[in-house]
């Protein structure tokens, strides 16, 4: 059955004050805090692309054919960007584009990723498509990061691989009740046969005591990336570190605090307190 076109706007400019202000209750928000002016509004203005796109994926507004001709309208935006046309929909992005490089295909990626999520809701995917997923969505915002960071580009593309894989499987097992609330279910098919979880509709997946074994199977592999990136950051390579380290601290300690907790319904969100919250920011936010 077609899709019946609804009323969408197809056009939704970045309100920066607005989006500043959601990332303001963030931990990214943070660790922009700890970089200096210039590389603080680049890596802003990355986050504000990236709110951008994913709302259009992820707030339901539109048909799928109304959202996935949105994303085609940045993908363009960027494009012409990059031609110089200076397009009025990535115009923020200008000034961090020719200050750090940043690349192109980067930008896109992020968008493909997106599109995952809107050309069909993401259940149960097999381990391929899942690290695909990560690269695009997380990984590729990584590799724009570490342009802005200042780093060379062999260490710098080692920690938006690892870094970037690690918060985003992170955030899977953090999210898994809203993802399903909204008809997604990011947990692999492996490790879901491995758990003997067999249901393939998300609420009824998420529900499934099993689902323990799932999750702790997708914190296992956030934490070789964790491990990874870690010994990247270890080596202290050229580049401004704090709010990476920062990254890497805190959302590797609310995993702990997840796989403390377990995985069987019902779950309560785990979020670190602000004496852990200040410790960390302590011990990791003052090295660069």
């Amino acid at each position: 059955m077609l899709e019946q076109e609804s009323q969408f706007r197809t056009t939704r400019p970045v309100d920066l004050r607005a989006v500043e202000e959601k990332a303001s209750r963030s931990s990214f928000y943070t660790a922009m805090r700890l970089m200096a002016k210039p590389e603080r509004e680049a890596m802003f203005a990355i986050y504000a692309f990236c709110r951008a796109v994913d709302d259009i994926a992820d707030d339901g507004n539109g048909t799928r054919n109304e959202r996935l001709a949105v994303l085609d309208e940045w993908r363009a935006s960027i494009e012409g960007l990059y031609r110089g046309e200076r397009p009025d929909l990535t115009r923020f992005l200008e000034d961090s584009v020719a200050r750090y490089r940043l690349e192109k295909a980067d930008f896109l990626a992020v968008i493909d990723g997106m599109q995952m999520d809107v050309d069909d809701d993401i259940r149960a995917p097999n381990l391929a498509t899942l690290d695909l997923y990560c690269d695009r969505v997380a990984s590729a915002v990584g590799r724009l990061s570490v342009h802005v960071f200042g780093m060379e580009r062999g260490p710098g593309l080692a920690l938006a691989h690892h870094l970037g894989r690690a918060l985003q499987l992170t955030n899977i097992v953090r999210d898994i009740d809203e993802d399903a609330a909204i008809g997604r279910l990011y947990l692999p098919r492996e490790y879901l046969v491995q758990a003997g979880v067999a249901a393939r509709k998300p609420c009824e997946a998420v529900s499934d005591p099993r689902i323990d074994k799932a999750c702790h199977a997708v914190a296992a592999l956030a934490h070789e990336h964790y491990r990874a990136a870690g010994q990247v950051l270890a080596q202290n390579p050229k580049g401004h570190l704090r709010a990476p380290r920062l990254m890497h601290a805190v959302y590797s300690a609310i995993l702990g605090k997840m796989e403390a907790q377990g995985w069987r319904p019902p779950r309560q969100r785990a979020k670190l307190g602000k004496a852990e919250l200040l410790f960390i920011l302590l011990r990791h936010g003052l090295n660069g």
